[in-house]
């Protein structure tokens, strides 16, 4: 059956736009008049069309999710029907492109669909997690919860993410200063400075030999060492994305680096932890639980050994044991899940790891961007003192053979 890319306007005259799949224009027409939506333009779409505007479609923002589930839950909580409250997000939402998306798992419901399979047919939009927690809303008829639920995890991964990009972006930032302030040093500054003492007819000591041969190399190969990052950063990206085993081999480095192995492996953790207790809480079964909370994993060693997590609670053995034969989980969650299973409260528990681990996981960041200040500070001041030493040497010994 074809699809319509299609552009309408709803009650409140909001363009929408959507992709629908009918028999012919007139089906489609049809279907757009009972979404009480004014058909304006279609086009019949390709496969390849499709996947175009999938890539160039700008992302919801994380924020305009947390909206939509907020008033989705708050006409649930209201009595509203599901269709209708649809149908208010779509004609409502702020961003151009969840209206599209909204419109889309309109009319997918309102065909028979259920909301997570309409949701489902967006995983770039919407992750796997929220699809598990929607389904399990539907099995306990209390979509309610699930909408809370969902939203809580949305803040949660907000407030994580911007721990993230501030974990990364601040040496990034430094690193490029640094970077910048050694070449305008070293191909600037020091030629100027250093061009007399080649002509001095003096024997130049080793500090300023070596701060010479220094300079010239900045100047001469700088171009190549920038090169050299470059290919280094697009061979590891694209070997990771090539490569299972690469990628396996690079992030199990990566949590055995200093300063950030730790870091990576605590926000690992509490995505697991949040993750596992909100699909627990939601109802789910412990075995899709721990599924879903894989595969929000970014680290591959993580993942393949939750997968192993997975397979032992499969056979019979508990979540603790299986957590402490894995070798990657520390103590503390180890002793934390088994507690919360001899008590029955496994969610409160995992709750509290998570609560501990996001406390953690901002100190850590805290304390690496206080490390990373002085210390290129010292790099930084470290090279003055060595331009300054290779400079004024000669120059103070050039003065005093002049004097005597």
């Amino acid at each position: 059956m074809p699809k319509f890319s299609y552009k309408a306007i709803n009650q409140k005259g909001r363009p929408v736009r959507g992709v629908v799949t009918a028999q012919n224009e007139s089906e489609l027409f049809a279907r757009l008049q009972e979404a009480q939506l004014s058909l304006l333009d279609c086009k019949e779409m390709n496969e390849k069309a499709g996947k175009l505007q999938a890539l160039m479609a700008k992302k919801v923002q994380t924020r305009d999710l947390i909206q939509m589930f907020v008033h989705l839950e708050q006409l649930q909580k209201a009595g509203v029907p599901l269709l209708e409250s649809l149908a208010d997000i779509r004609d409502s939402a702020e961003s151009t492109r969840l209206r599209d998306i909204m419109g889309d798992i309109y009319q997918e419901v309102s065909a028979g669909s259920s909301l997570s399979n309409a949701v489902a047919k967006h995983p770039g939009t919407f992750p796997s997690i929220y699809i598990s927690l929607i389904n399990a809303g539907e099995e306990t008829g209390n979509l309610t919860n699930s909408f809370v639920q969902v939203i809580k995890h949305l803040k949660w991964s907000d407030a994580m993410s911007s721990k993230v990009k501030k974990a990364t972006r601040y040496p990034k930032i430094l690193g490029v200063v640094v970077i910048g302030v050694i070449y305008l040093m070293m191909g600037y500054v020091v030629p100027e400075v250093t061009g007399f003492l080649r002509n001095i007819g003096q024997t130049l000591p080793p500090i300023t030999v070596a701060l010479i041969a220094t300079s010239d190399f900045f100047k001469n190969y700088f171009a190549y060492i920038i090169g050299t990052i470059i290919f280094i950063i697009t061979f590891l990206k694209v070997g990771r994305q090539m490569s299972e085993p690469f990628k396996y081999h690079t992030d199990y480095i990566a949590l055995r680096m200093p300063v950030m192995g730790p870091l990576i492996r605590k926000i690992s953790l509490s995505q697991f932890c949040q993750t596992f207790g909100v699909l627990f809480n939601s109802g789910l079964e412990i075995l899709k639980c721990l599924d879903a909370a894989k595969q929000t994993s970014s680290n591959l060693v993580l993942t393949e050994a939750l997968e192993g997590v997975k397979s032992q609670v499969q056979e019979g053995a508990g979540i603790s044991h299986a957590l402490n034969s894995s070798g990657e989980f520390p103590s503390l969650v180890v002793r934390m899940v088994k507690i919360g299973e001899e008590s029955g409260n496994l969610t409160g528990v995992l709750e509290q790891v998570a609560e501990f681990y996001d406390k953690d996981v901002n100190e850590a960041v805290d304390a690496m961007i206080q490390m990373i200040e002085p210390a290129m500070t010292v790099i930084l001041g470290g090279m003055l003192l060595w331009i300054a030493a290779a400079v004024f040497g000669p120059v103070y010994d050039s003065f005093g053979k002049m004097g005597g």
